[in-house]
């Protein structure tokens, strides 16, 4: 989903109080934004309900990129109770963006069956 500074504290803090918040702070402009865009839209669908992902264009809502001191795009930043907890920057295989994404959910079972 396409996030804005006006519905990003619905669509992503709201939202990750209830599970994984995956943002992708991405530009049009940006060649390895397009490559990582498929991959990790393809990574989350396949892990669909256990985790949410949201697009925010730092072009658009460059006051979001300044909160959350985003330098170099893509970055990947995994939102959970409100906070940034992980993510990465560069575009990566979807390989290593499914493999990042099973680390992610591994570490939520543990915490939920702590």
């Amino acid at each position: 989903m396409d996030v804005t500074t006006e519905t990003f504290e619905r669509d992503v803090i709201q939202r990750s109080r209830e599970l994984p918040v995956v943002v992708d702070f991405w530009a049009a402009w940006c060649g390895p934004c397009r490559m990582l865009g498929p991959a990790i839209d393809s990574e989350v669908g396949k892990r669909a309900g256990k985790l949410e992902l949201a697009k925010i264009d730092v072009d658009a809502d460059q006051e979001l990129a300044a909160r959350y001191g985003i330098q170099s795009i893509p970055t990947v930043a995994v939102f959970r109770d409100g906070e940034p907890v992980c993510g990465f920057v560069g575009a990566y295989p979807p390989a290593a963006i499914g493999r990042f994404l099973d680390d992610l959910l591994a570490t939520e079972k543990e915490a939920a069956a702590a």
